[in-house]
């Protein structure tokens, strides 16, 4: 008897797994089944799956609600609607839609008892714009590289996704209650798709990565995966800070013609507008916001949240929570080599190098110039001046300047955030890398050449990792490109299976655990290569910055 039952189940497992069909807790859904772009291996593909109730009306800019059910079976393979968004990358606005909350599942197996580990993309994009989708996150190489089940999903965006106004009705944060909704649906259904519930790992990339280290220290987010991939980005990054988040909503209301004091007033109205208006929109508060780089001022940002007895995504500053040692997951974090030249359109300006000679106190680390006074702005700009132009005198005028200085401030957080872990942290498997490899798949980087800048963009070691199909990007499996593929993606599911990118000798090296005394990181270039001390003359400069007497003094309570 126990035999035939066990037949028959095994014969539906079959049945449904020739027919691409999987049941999740909504109902039934029909993916397909794909080979890789490289030929080598089979994947089975689910797109588009609802992951949260669609966030539209009353629930604009709310906390996200459970996902309706459906009945039959329900198509998987295209992927759901992007959220409203200005796309950075093809320049234009994309109306997508408010009813955007959809996840993507691709695995080389449906058995449930496969227990594959799971790899979970949090898309960056400024959290203004991107989406989980395959025209930048294809899954192809990770597939190829190892047994995992890669996830992507969308969140809402800008405004939609991140405002606050410190009510109990929009707290803010929503954007990232989303990705804690979508983490929650990976525990209840990934089994589902031959997916360890117990092994996730949580990735991203820029605001995908400050993402990430948020979720680190969320009491939300606990338990819900076991590791971490941080690239291009922490959450202390300075061009992340808050700053009188609770105020923006007003500017934006009157930006769009609605002025009122009125808390209650002005959300009826934000809750009656297109979603068009609600994005791609600058509240600048103050006149420093308004001639910053245009593109690295992000206004909307996690944010610490008030207690109106709701379930609270960030209760304290996130660098407290670092202190506290509430950041204890394995993590893997680092940056590429010229991080700045991705940035290049927003200040190869003419009106940009007039701003900045005109007002030097735009130069001050965003984090200092809210927190301090403009007598110290001002000599933080002379200190900045002599060490990018060699002259407290002279400003910044040259495209190569303003790369080292954006470069400078996303490895001095990131390289500081893996000190604050060694040192807080009850966890010591941190991983630091610096990627400086360069071939015909970085996009951006060669944006970099006619100016002599001669290092990897932010974002290009993205096509190391994904298949990004909106780039069409050769495959040649003979190139040197297509060798680093295959050692990032391994570091990468090493580290997601074992907690340790190089568990063994397959790559040639081994990768030691970073601290703040040995400050080992590898270079992942033309060789795997293992330093220490990275970046320390950038290291050193800000190191006196912010250890400055007259900043200190002034913020006792902050770690740096």
């Amino acid at each position: 008897m126990y035999m035939n039952v066990a037949y028959s189940i095994l014969g539906i497992i079959l049945h449904n797994v020739a027919a691409n069909i999987v049941r999740v807790e909504q109902g039934r859904l029909r993916g397909e089944q794909l080979k890789t772009i490289t030929g080598d291996t089979l994947c089975y593909s689910f797109k588009g799956i609802p992951y949260a109730a669609p966030p539209v009306g009353k629930l604009r800019f709310k906390a996200p609600q459970p996902a309706p059910s459906w009945g039959g079976i329900r198509n998987a393979t295209e992927h759901g609607n992007v959220c409203p968004q200005f796309d950075q990358l093809r320049n234009k606005f994309v109306p997508g839609s408010e009813d955007c909350l959809f996840i993507n599942v691709y695995t080389p197996c449906l058995d449930p008892r496969a227990d594959m580990p799971v790899f979970f993309v949090i898309h960056g994009g400024g959290f203004t714009w991107g989406s989980g989708n395959d025209d930048i996150y294809g899954p192809d190489f990770l597939i190829d590289q190892s047994d995992v089940v890669v996830v992507t999903f969308n969140y809402r965006l800008d405004n939609l996704g991140f405002l606050c106004m410190g009510t109990p009705e929009v707290p803010g944060n929503a954007a990232m209650k989303d990705q804690v909704a979508a983490l929650r649906w990976v525990q209840r259904n990934i089994k589902k798709f031959g997916g360890d519930p117990n092994n996730v790992t949580i990735f991203g990339e820029s605001a995908g990565a400050f993402a990430v280290t948020y979720h680190t220290v969320s009491p939300m987010s606990r338990g819900l995966f076991n590791r971490a991939i941080a690239l291009s980005g922490v959450a202390t990054t300075s061009f992340t800070v808050e700053f009188e988040p609770e105020r923006r909503p007003f500017v934006l209301g009157k930006n769009l013609g609605f002025e009122t004091a009125n808390t209650t007033e002005l959300l009826e109205y934000l809750q009656s507008v297109p979603a068009e208006a609600l994005v791609n929109v600058m509240t600048p508060l103050i006149a420093y916001e308004e001639n910053y780089i245009p593109g690295l001022l992000l206004m909307t940002v996690p944010v610490v949240e008030k207690d109106y007895g709701q379930e609270i995504f960030l209760p304290e500053d996130f660098e407290l929570l670092i202190k506290k040692g509430q950041s204890n997951v394995d993590i893997f974090l680092g940056h590429t080599s010229a991080e700045g030249i991705f940035f290049m359109p927003n200040f190869n300006k003419e009106s940009v190098y007039e701003n900045y000679d005109k007002y030097p106190e735009l130069l001050v680390p965003r984090d200092i110039y809210y927190r301090s006074t403009p007598k110290t702005h001002l000599k933080i700009a002379d200190y900045v001046k002599q060490f990018y132009t060699g002259s407290k005198q002279m400003s910044l005028k040259t495209v190569p300047q303003f790369v080292s200085l954006i470069t400078d401030n996303f490895v001095y957080s990131i390289v500081k955030h893996a000190d604050h872990l060694s040192e807080f942290s009850r966890n010591n498997n941190i991983y630091l890398y610096e990627f400086s490899f360069i071939s015909e798949r970085n996009v951006y980087s060669r944006n970099g050449l006619p100016y002599g800048i001669i290092g990897v963009s932010h974002f290009d070691d993205l096509m190391y990792i994904f298949n990004a199909k909106m780039y069409n990007l050769p495959l040649n499996k003979n190139a040197t490109s297509y060798k680093m593929i295959r050692q990032m993606c391994g570091l990468i599911t090493n580290f997601v299976k074992y907690g340790n990118p190089t568990p063994d000798s397959s790559l040639g090296v081994t990768w030691q655990p970073y601290n703040a005394d040995s400050q080992i990181f590898l270079e992942i270039g033309e060789q795997l290569t293992l330093y220490s001390n990275p970046m320390d003359s950038a290291m050193n400069f800000y190191d006196f910055i912010y250890d400055k007497s007259w900043f200190k003094n002034l913020f006792l309570g902050t770690i740096y």
